[in-house]
């Protein structure tokens, strides 16, 4: 008796082999390829660069987008900002040597400021590797060494069986707090090989959570319950987490004082009651946090700006609540909470106690007099307006990224960012030539956006060939250059020296682009730079003004 089943056609090991079998042309660079999109990526930065040409023509055969830039420093910053708003991990692809060291400074901003950029380099071919020094172009004695010391992790992949499994780890990586950059080194010749193994599917990277040891939150509950002036600092860990939900719900419950550092910017509402805004460099806002009886310091290491540059000597208990494990308790002794900020914000919210602090709103308003009292004694009414008119003329939810300028040291302590994750700088490691090109980055994330860079003219001569890259991708990004015709905030440290500049008319050159400019003055910059945040495509303000810091209280 015959069946139905007994009439379907089994496929031969011939025909099981061919369905299997890759498509031809296939190479290491597709699996690269193939596994960042598995792992979710749509988006890359970078530039080619002849040992990494098999990645790029990977890219071109693939569904991801490639934003390239003029320099790889550049597509590092545009990686930075992409990461910042979006929190996923970033593809930045680079070629051998040159193009690798030109990333570093990128890296290391990347690396301060917890940025999750995925840097993927191609290197000599196998046989110049471990020592062999065959004299390749771009051969170094040990590329990844250059960067071990600056990113988070390093990974190699020798062999194409390997890179599946190396994205996935590095992709891991990045995304496990503390969020870093992460670097994967790949031979050319891997890269360029034909490969047999079939297409990468099925690809998981699970970031681990870092929660919090119960009987320290316990502890600190105890002890912010039981405070008489209890106190917040909120840093840059509570943006990446983003816990500024529970920071505000924590605040209220304790009727706790909060201060955000630079990098925590809209970690909690500027116009609260209980803000105390972000003025750490000043000497009132540092004896208001000495005469605290609890500190509770979440997402801050309390480095060097964070601390009034080292003035800041806590007289009550410390709580520090921080994911790099490095910066726990590295500047004041604590009760050290190695966790994850939202997680622990949540264990604090499930233990304390409300606290009653009728008194706290005034203090808060006394301290934020007393701070506006000592800058009404100074001459810096310009600095003062200057920030009102952009923050007039910014819509609230429009990212802002801030050069190492005079207006964006001022805007770290005095402009009100809205809403969290809306402003940023190159206050981690301090290099100039981030914003445009992390602004950049940033309108690719979200491109239905308006995105504001502010440099200074110094700053923007990094990263003006960018504007090519903003003119051929269309990007939504408004630049203010403020230009003083030097750096101007090393004349504000007393230097002299090197620091007057010949620069160019920056209004025709944007022009040269096909990028529209408009001349501002103090006057009219809230209208210009509202008009041009208003048409889409990338747009340059300029305005030519030398501007001044408010007086330091840490010397």
């Amino acid at each position: 008796m015959t069946h139905d089943h007994d009439l379907v056609l089994r496929p031969t090991e011939a025909q099981t082999a061919a369905a299997l079998a890759p498509p031809p042309g296939r190479t290491g660079g597709d699996l690269v390829v193939e596994a960042l999109r598995g792992l979710g990526a749509t988006t890359v930065f970078g530039l080619p660069g002849q040992h990494a040409l098999a990645l790029f023509d990977a890219v071109g055969r693939s569904g991801l987008r490639l934003v390239g830039l003029r320099t790889e420093n550049n597509a590092g910053f545009a990686a930075d900002g992409y990461g910042r708003l979006t929190g996923t991990a970033v593809p930045l692809l680079l070629s051998t040597g040159p193009g690798a060291l030109m990333s570093l400074p990128a890296l290391a901003e990347a690396a301060a400021a917890s940025a999750p950029v995925l840097a993927i380099s191609s290197q000599v071919p196998s046989p110049g590797l471990g020592g062999g020094r065959r004299g390749h172009l771009h051969e170094l004695r040990d590329q990844a060494a250059s960067f071990r010391d600056v990113v988070k992790s390093v990974h190699q992949a020798r062999t194409p069986s390997q890179i599946p499994s190396v994205i996935a780890e590095a992709w891991e990586s990045a995304l496990t707090v503390p969020f870093g950059p992460v670097w994967v080194e790949i031979p050319e010749d891997v890269l360029r090989a034909e490969t047999v193994i079939p297409q990468v599917t099925g690809m998981d990277a699970t970031p681990h959570e870092l929660a919090p040891r119960p009987e320290l939150t316990a502890l600190a509950a105890h002890w912010l319950s039981n405070a008489s002036r209890p106190v917040i600092i909120a840093g840059g860990g509570v943006i990446r987490a983003d816990a500024a939900g529970k920071l505000k719900q924590l605040a209220e419950r304790l009727n706790a004082p909060v201060v955000t550092t630079f990098g925590g910017k809209g970690a909690f509402p500027w116009n609260h009651p209980l803000s105390l805004r972000s003025w750490l460099e000043d000497r009132h806002t540092t004896d208001f946090l000495e005469d605290a009886d609890v500190v509770l310091v979440v997402g801050s290491g309390l480095g060097e700006l964070s601390s009034n540059y080292h003035t800041f000597f806590p007289t009550g208990r410390v709580v520090q609540i921080e994911a790099d494990l490095g910066k726990l308790e590295s500047n004041h002794p604590a009760l050290g909470i190695h966790a994850d900020a939202r997680l622990a914000l949540q264990a604090l919210l499930e233990t304390v106690t409300e606290r009653v602090d009728p008194d706290a709103p005034q203090r808060v308003a006394s301290l934020l007099a007393a701070v506006s009292a000592r800058l009404a004694t100074q001459d810096v009414t310009l600095e003062q307006d200057l920030l009102t008119a952009i923050r007039a003329a910014l819509p609230p939810r429009s990212p802002s990224f801030w050069d190492m300028t005079v207006l964006g040291y001022w805007a770290w302590s005095a402009f009100d960012p809205k809403h969290p994750n809306t402003m940023h700088s190159a206050q981690g490691a301090g290099g100039l030539g981030y914003a445009f090109p992390a602004a950049l980055g940033a309108a690719v994330a979200e491109p239905d956006t308006p995105v504001l860079a502010v440099s200074g003219d110094g700053g923007a001569m990094y990263s003006i060939a960018d504007l090519a890259t903003a003119r051929q991708h269309d990007l939504d990004v408004t630049w203010l250059i403020v230009d003083d015709g030097g750096y101007g905030i090393l004349r504000e440290y007393g230097c002299a020296t090197g620091t007057e500049l010949t620069r160019p008319d920056f209004a025709a050159l944007a022009a040269s682009f096909g990028v529209p400019a408009t001349v501002t003055t103090p006057q009219t910059l809230r209208a210009d730079l509202g008009q041009a945040l208003k048409t889409p495509g990338p747009s340059v303000v300029v305005l030519a003004a030398t501007l001044k810091m408010f007086a330091p209280t840490h010397l």
